[in-house]
């Protein structure tokens, strides 16, 4: 077939995806071989592919078709979370846009808008997935809220409950006011911001004297229950049993007495607001204080607040400082950097809040997970330095407030037959709770329409805890065929910002319900920032479309580009020019293949001396290759990986082993020479498949007509062999030999078509192996190794030994004289210069060892180029 003259990405991509589906070799069932499994941290739902996706799926499609590659019975399960803060918020706003309010509809109503919702913009992720290779088991794509996926949640709710490790608790809790939800503390993000001290000024009971407190929040005073001041502040022994007048409102509070005040901090003075305030509300609890909650659930004020009633909070701030001025309570106002909890999904400001919630004993759960990692080494993390992270954040665990405000998720299977805080059963069923609740109240004329469900739902990461086990069936079925062949997985590729949130859990999870660990591995992935550093973002406009870039640069060339600045856990400094260079490798690897498809193949001619060497080092450099990749993929070193493969096809392939393999202008190759040139053009594509899928699957198809059990797909990772060190370390001087050939070549003008002569003194006595190739790539007519100096001969030194080529017709003798004799003037007073700094006393002194070191350096180069210039000026005359 004629091979096209440049590689179209676009169509050869589309032709072998369809040909990888229709052929299954994505799928996997459980069989006689060695599993090899990674879960996919399942996106948002709603989600669309972005630089990170690009990143983290690309590492988890290599590592994939390597195992594949390798014998494995490879098996990636695809999916998407279904996110329930931020799925619900846009179903929220798609429905206000259309007015509709969420509170005009039933739950039922709201999860028909939600599941027409995720129907219509859900999995678009996955489609795009497609684009860039992913060879996901798309057969099994598990989304969080499938039928069986739920139930799997709601078994580990109520066994869990069961055990005594759910409990119910009216605790203050981070409560987000636009999603209108509470949050885990994992998922409050604390940010440093400028605002105000302000200083009020409360009366005393009975008397025109006043105190003076300072806040942050002025508007919460119309939740204050009492004045604190430390019993051993003897400013304030006169106000001791006294009572305060709270501004505006008017309210009388007393004054308590507590060592928890700071006598140093602010005016020694606390108001305590116990409802809107995590240590206030112990000391509330403490002194039997009145809780009054001043907000409704969207942060505005309530009745509490009196003629501020429904106005926001920032809002109130504002007029609130206003009013206490006009009446003389706000004695002064200060800037004040303080840190503001933000909610993660939603950017708004987290407002304390008491709530019945439902809580997850972590202590005892916590411990095998501690164990595995930090203490047994039975998980990995990669890069290492993330077990820091991981232990500081599992060793002061606080219990996960798993219940969330909202309808979109696994509703919570709590069913409440009474009015009382403790009239509820937990069951996986209305059926089994009415059982549960005639048995426990011993009324059985109790039915189903007695019995009201808890309206929260569980909190998303409660879903994705259980992801490796409950894609397989492993939380309903536990001595499934899939749960039992493919569980625990192998790799987990991930970003560290969900360390806490998806990992530990997962790991807490699966030793709970299996005593197994969930993977063996956790490769931790950096950011993908731009090259100024900043985090690629929508709002910044430095976040490129990967489907844009995979149009413009191919696939595989947006892969490569990726990974090869890709080292775990570092940030990537995302450039286009890096997609750029990885489609210049693309187009580099196919014009070599076209170049071995273009000779004409001779089956009389005898294989050349120089091909036959040629071949014999190339595969030893390939199984040198073979052994670093393994080393690296082994570290999860991914980056190293690509750039050892790299520069084995750029450099070693295509640079040396076809120059010196390739026969002369309008010449056929030997037939001997051609088979191993293509056998080893096959070995470098199955190396590079795991990178670059499609360009790969092209060239392999083209090279031979190939069965679809043929594919390289599906193909066998080569074979690691023992090899010769030294033909490689040998060919290493022989390449250095060559380009002082080609130099002089260069230098003098010397076009290539003229032979020259080469004569050399062996002084390190360097195998004379690749004296062919030598002879070949420099276009030599005779190599002789002599044991005195060349007269009239330029030279040139590799380590010790020298190389002289006797002067020709073509140079004129003055006229390199002329020039060597001004190269070796300049060189003098180069080294001149550097040897007066290093016969400084001062700055020998004073420089830094890596300055001295490299003007020593310098130094000893000057002075080799010196005696090279002299020895050839010495030829010549």
């Amino acid at each position: 077939m004629t091979i096209p003259a440049q590689f179209d990405a676009k169509t050869i991509e589309d032709k072998w995806y369809d040909y990888w589906m229709k052929n299954n070799y994505f799928h996997s069932e459980p069989d006689h071989r060695t599993p090899y499994t990674i879960v996919i941290p399942p996106p948002n739902v709603t989600g669309v592919l972005h630089m990170g996706h690009m990143l983290n799926n690309t590492i988890q499609d290599v590592l994939i078709r390597r195992a594949r590659l390798k014998g494995f019975n490879a098996c990636w399960v695809p999916g998407t979370d279904h996110a329930s803060i931020a799925t619900e918020a846009k179903v929220v706003a798609k429905l206000k846009a259309e007015g509709i309010n969420k509170s005009d509809l039933s739950r039922e109503e709201f999860l028909k808008h939600a599941y027409d919702w995720t129907d219509k913009y859900g999995g678009v992720i996955l489609e795009q997935l497609k684009k860039l290779g992913a060879s996901c088991d798309w057969e099994r794509t598990k989304f969080t809220m499938d039928p069986d996926m739920s139930a799997s949640v709601i078994r580990s709710f109520v066994d869990l409950y069961n055990k005594g490790l759910i409990y119910r608790g009216y605790r203050m809790v981070n409560w987000d006011p636009e999603a209108k939800t509470t949050l885990s503390d994992e998922e409050v993000i604390f940010e440093e911001r400028q605002g105000k001290l302000y200083f009020l000024k409360y009366k005393i009971e009975g008397s025109e004297d006043f105190l003076t407190i300072a806040t942050t929040r002025p508007e919460t005073i119309f939740g204050d229950s009492a004045i604190c001041i430390n019993p051993n502040d003897e400013r304030f022994a006169h106000l001791k049993g006294k009572s305060a007048i709270v501004p505006i409102c008017g309210r009388v509070i007393p004054i308590i007495e507590d060592e928890y005040v700071d006598i140093e901090f602010g005016t020694g003075c606390l108001k305590v607001t116990p409802a809107h305030d995590m240590n206030d509300k112990t000391l509330g609890e403490k002194h039997n204080l009145e809780i009054i909650d001043i907000f409704n659930e969207d942060a505005t004020m309530n009745s509490f607040g009196l003629h501020y009633q429904g106005k926001d909070r920032f809002v109130v701030r504002e007029e609130v400082a206003l009013e206490l001025e006009k009446i003389g309570a706000l004695a002064k106002t200060e800037i004040h950097l303080n840190k503001v909890g933000t909610s993660e999904r939603t950017k708004a400001v987290i407002e304390p809040r008491l709530s019945d919630q439902w809580f997850l004993k972590m202590e005892d759960l916590v411990k095998p997970a501690i164990q595995s990692v930090l203490v047994d080494g039975d998980i990995k993390l990669h890069p290492k330095r993330f077990e820091n992270t991981y232990g500081h954040w599992l060793n002061n665990i606080r219990d996960w407030n798993i219940s969330r405000q909202l309808w979109w998720g696994q509703q919570i299977p709590a069913y409440f037959y009474g009015d009382g805080k403790e009239d509820f059963v937990v069951a996986e069923s209305i059926e089994e709770a009415l059982k549960l609740a005639q048995e426990k109240t011993l009324n059985f004329k109790l039915e189903t329409k007695d019995l009201k469900q808890d309206v929260d739902a569980l909190d998303t990461w409660f879903s994705s805890w259980l992801w490796p086990m409950s894609v397989f069936g492993g939380i309903m079925d536990p001595e499934s065929e899939d749960f039992k062949y493919y569980y625990p997985t192998n790799d987990l590729v991930t970003g560290p910002d969900i360390l806490f949130f998806w990992v530990a859990r997962m790991i807490i999870a699966g030793y709970e319900y299996t005593d197994k660990k969930p993977f063996t591995n956790v490769y931790l992935t950096g950011l993908v920032r731009d090259k100024q550093r900043r985090k690629m973002s929508k709002s910044l406009g430095n976040s490129p479309d990967p489907l844009d870039l995979i149009e413009k640069f191919g696939a595989d060339g947006v892969r490569v580009g990726l990974l090869l600045s890709a080292s775990a856990g570092n940030d990537i400094m995302f450039d286009e020019e890096l997609c750029n260079q990885g489609k210049g490798f693309t187009n580099k690897i196919w014009n070599a293949f076209k170049l071995i498809k273009g000779w004409e193949v001779s089956d009389t001619i005898p294989q050349p001396e120089s091909s036959k060497v040629a071949i014999e080092w190339y595969e030893a450099k390939l199984q040198q290759t073979l052994l670093e990749i393994e080393d690296n993929f082994e570290k999860y070193r991914i980056s190293e990986a690509l750039m050892g493969t790299y520069k084995l096809v750029w450099d070693d392939f295509c640079s040396w082993f076809l120059e010196m393999i390739k026969p002369a202008y309008q010449q056929p190759i030997d037939r001997v020479t051609f088979a191993k040139a293509i056998e080893m053009l096959e070995n470098n594509l199955k190396v590079l498949h795991p990178f670059m899928p499609f360009l790969t699957e092209e060239i392999w198809q083209i090279i031979a007509e190939r069965s679809p059990e043929e594919a390289l797909i599906v193909s066998t990772w080569p074979e690691l062999k023992p090899f010769d060190a030294k033909l490689i370390s040998d060919f290493e001087s022989t390449a250095e030999v060559i380009s002082g050939i080609r130099t002089i070549r260069k230098d003098k003008n010397i076009p290539f078509k003229d032979a020259i002569e080469l004569k050399a003194i062996n002084n390190d006595k360097t195998s004379t192996y690749f004296d062919s190739v030598v002879t070949k790539l420099g276009n030599i007519t005779a190599l002789e190794y002599v044991t005195e100096k060349v007269d009239g001969a330029l030279s040139f030194r590799v380590k010790s030994n020298e190389y002289f080529i006797p002067i020709t017709g073509n140079i004129n003798v003055e006229e390199e004289i002329a020039k060597l004799t001004a190269e070796l003037n300049y060189t003098k007073g180069f080294l001149k210069s550097v040897q007066g700094k290093l016969s400084n006393e001062k700055f020998v002194a004073g420089a830094p060892e890596k300055v001295l070191a490299n003007e020593k350096q310098k130094e000893a180069d000057a002075l080799a180029k010196i005696e090279t210039i002299e020895q050839s000026l010495a030829g010549l005359k």
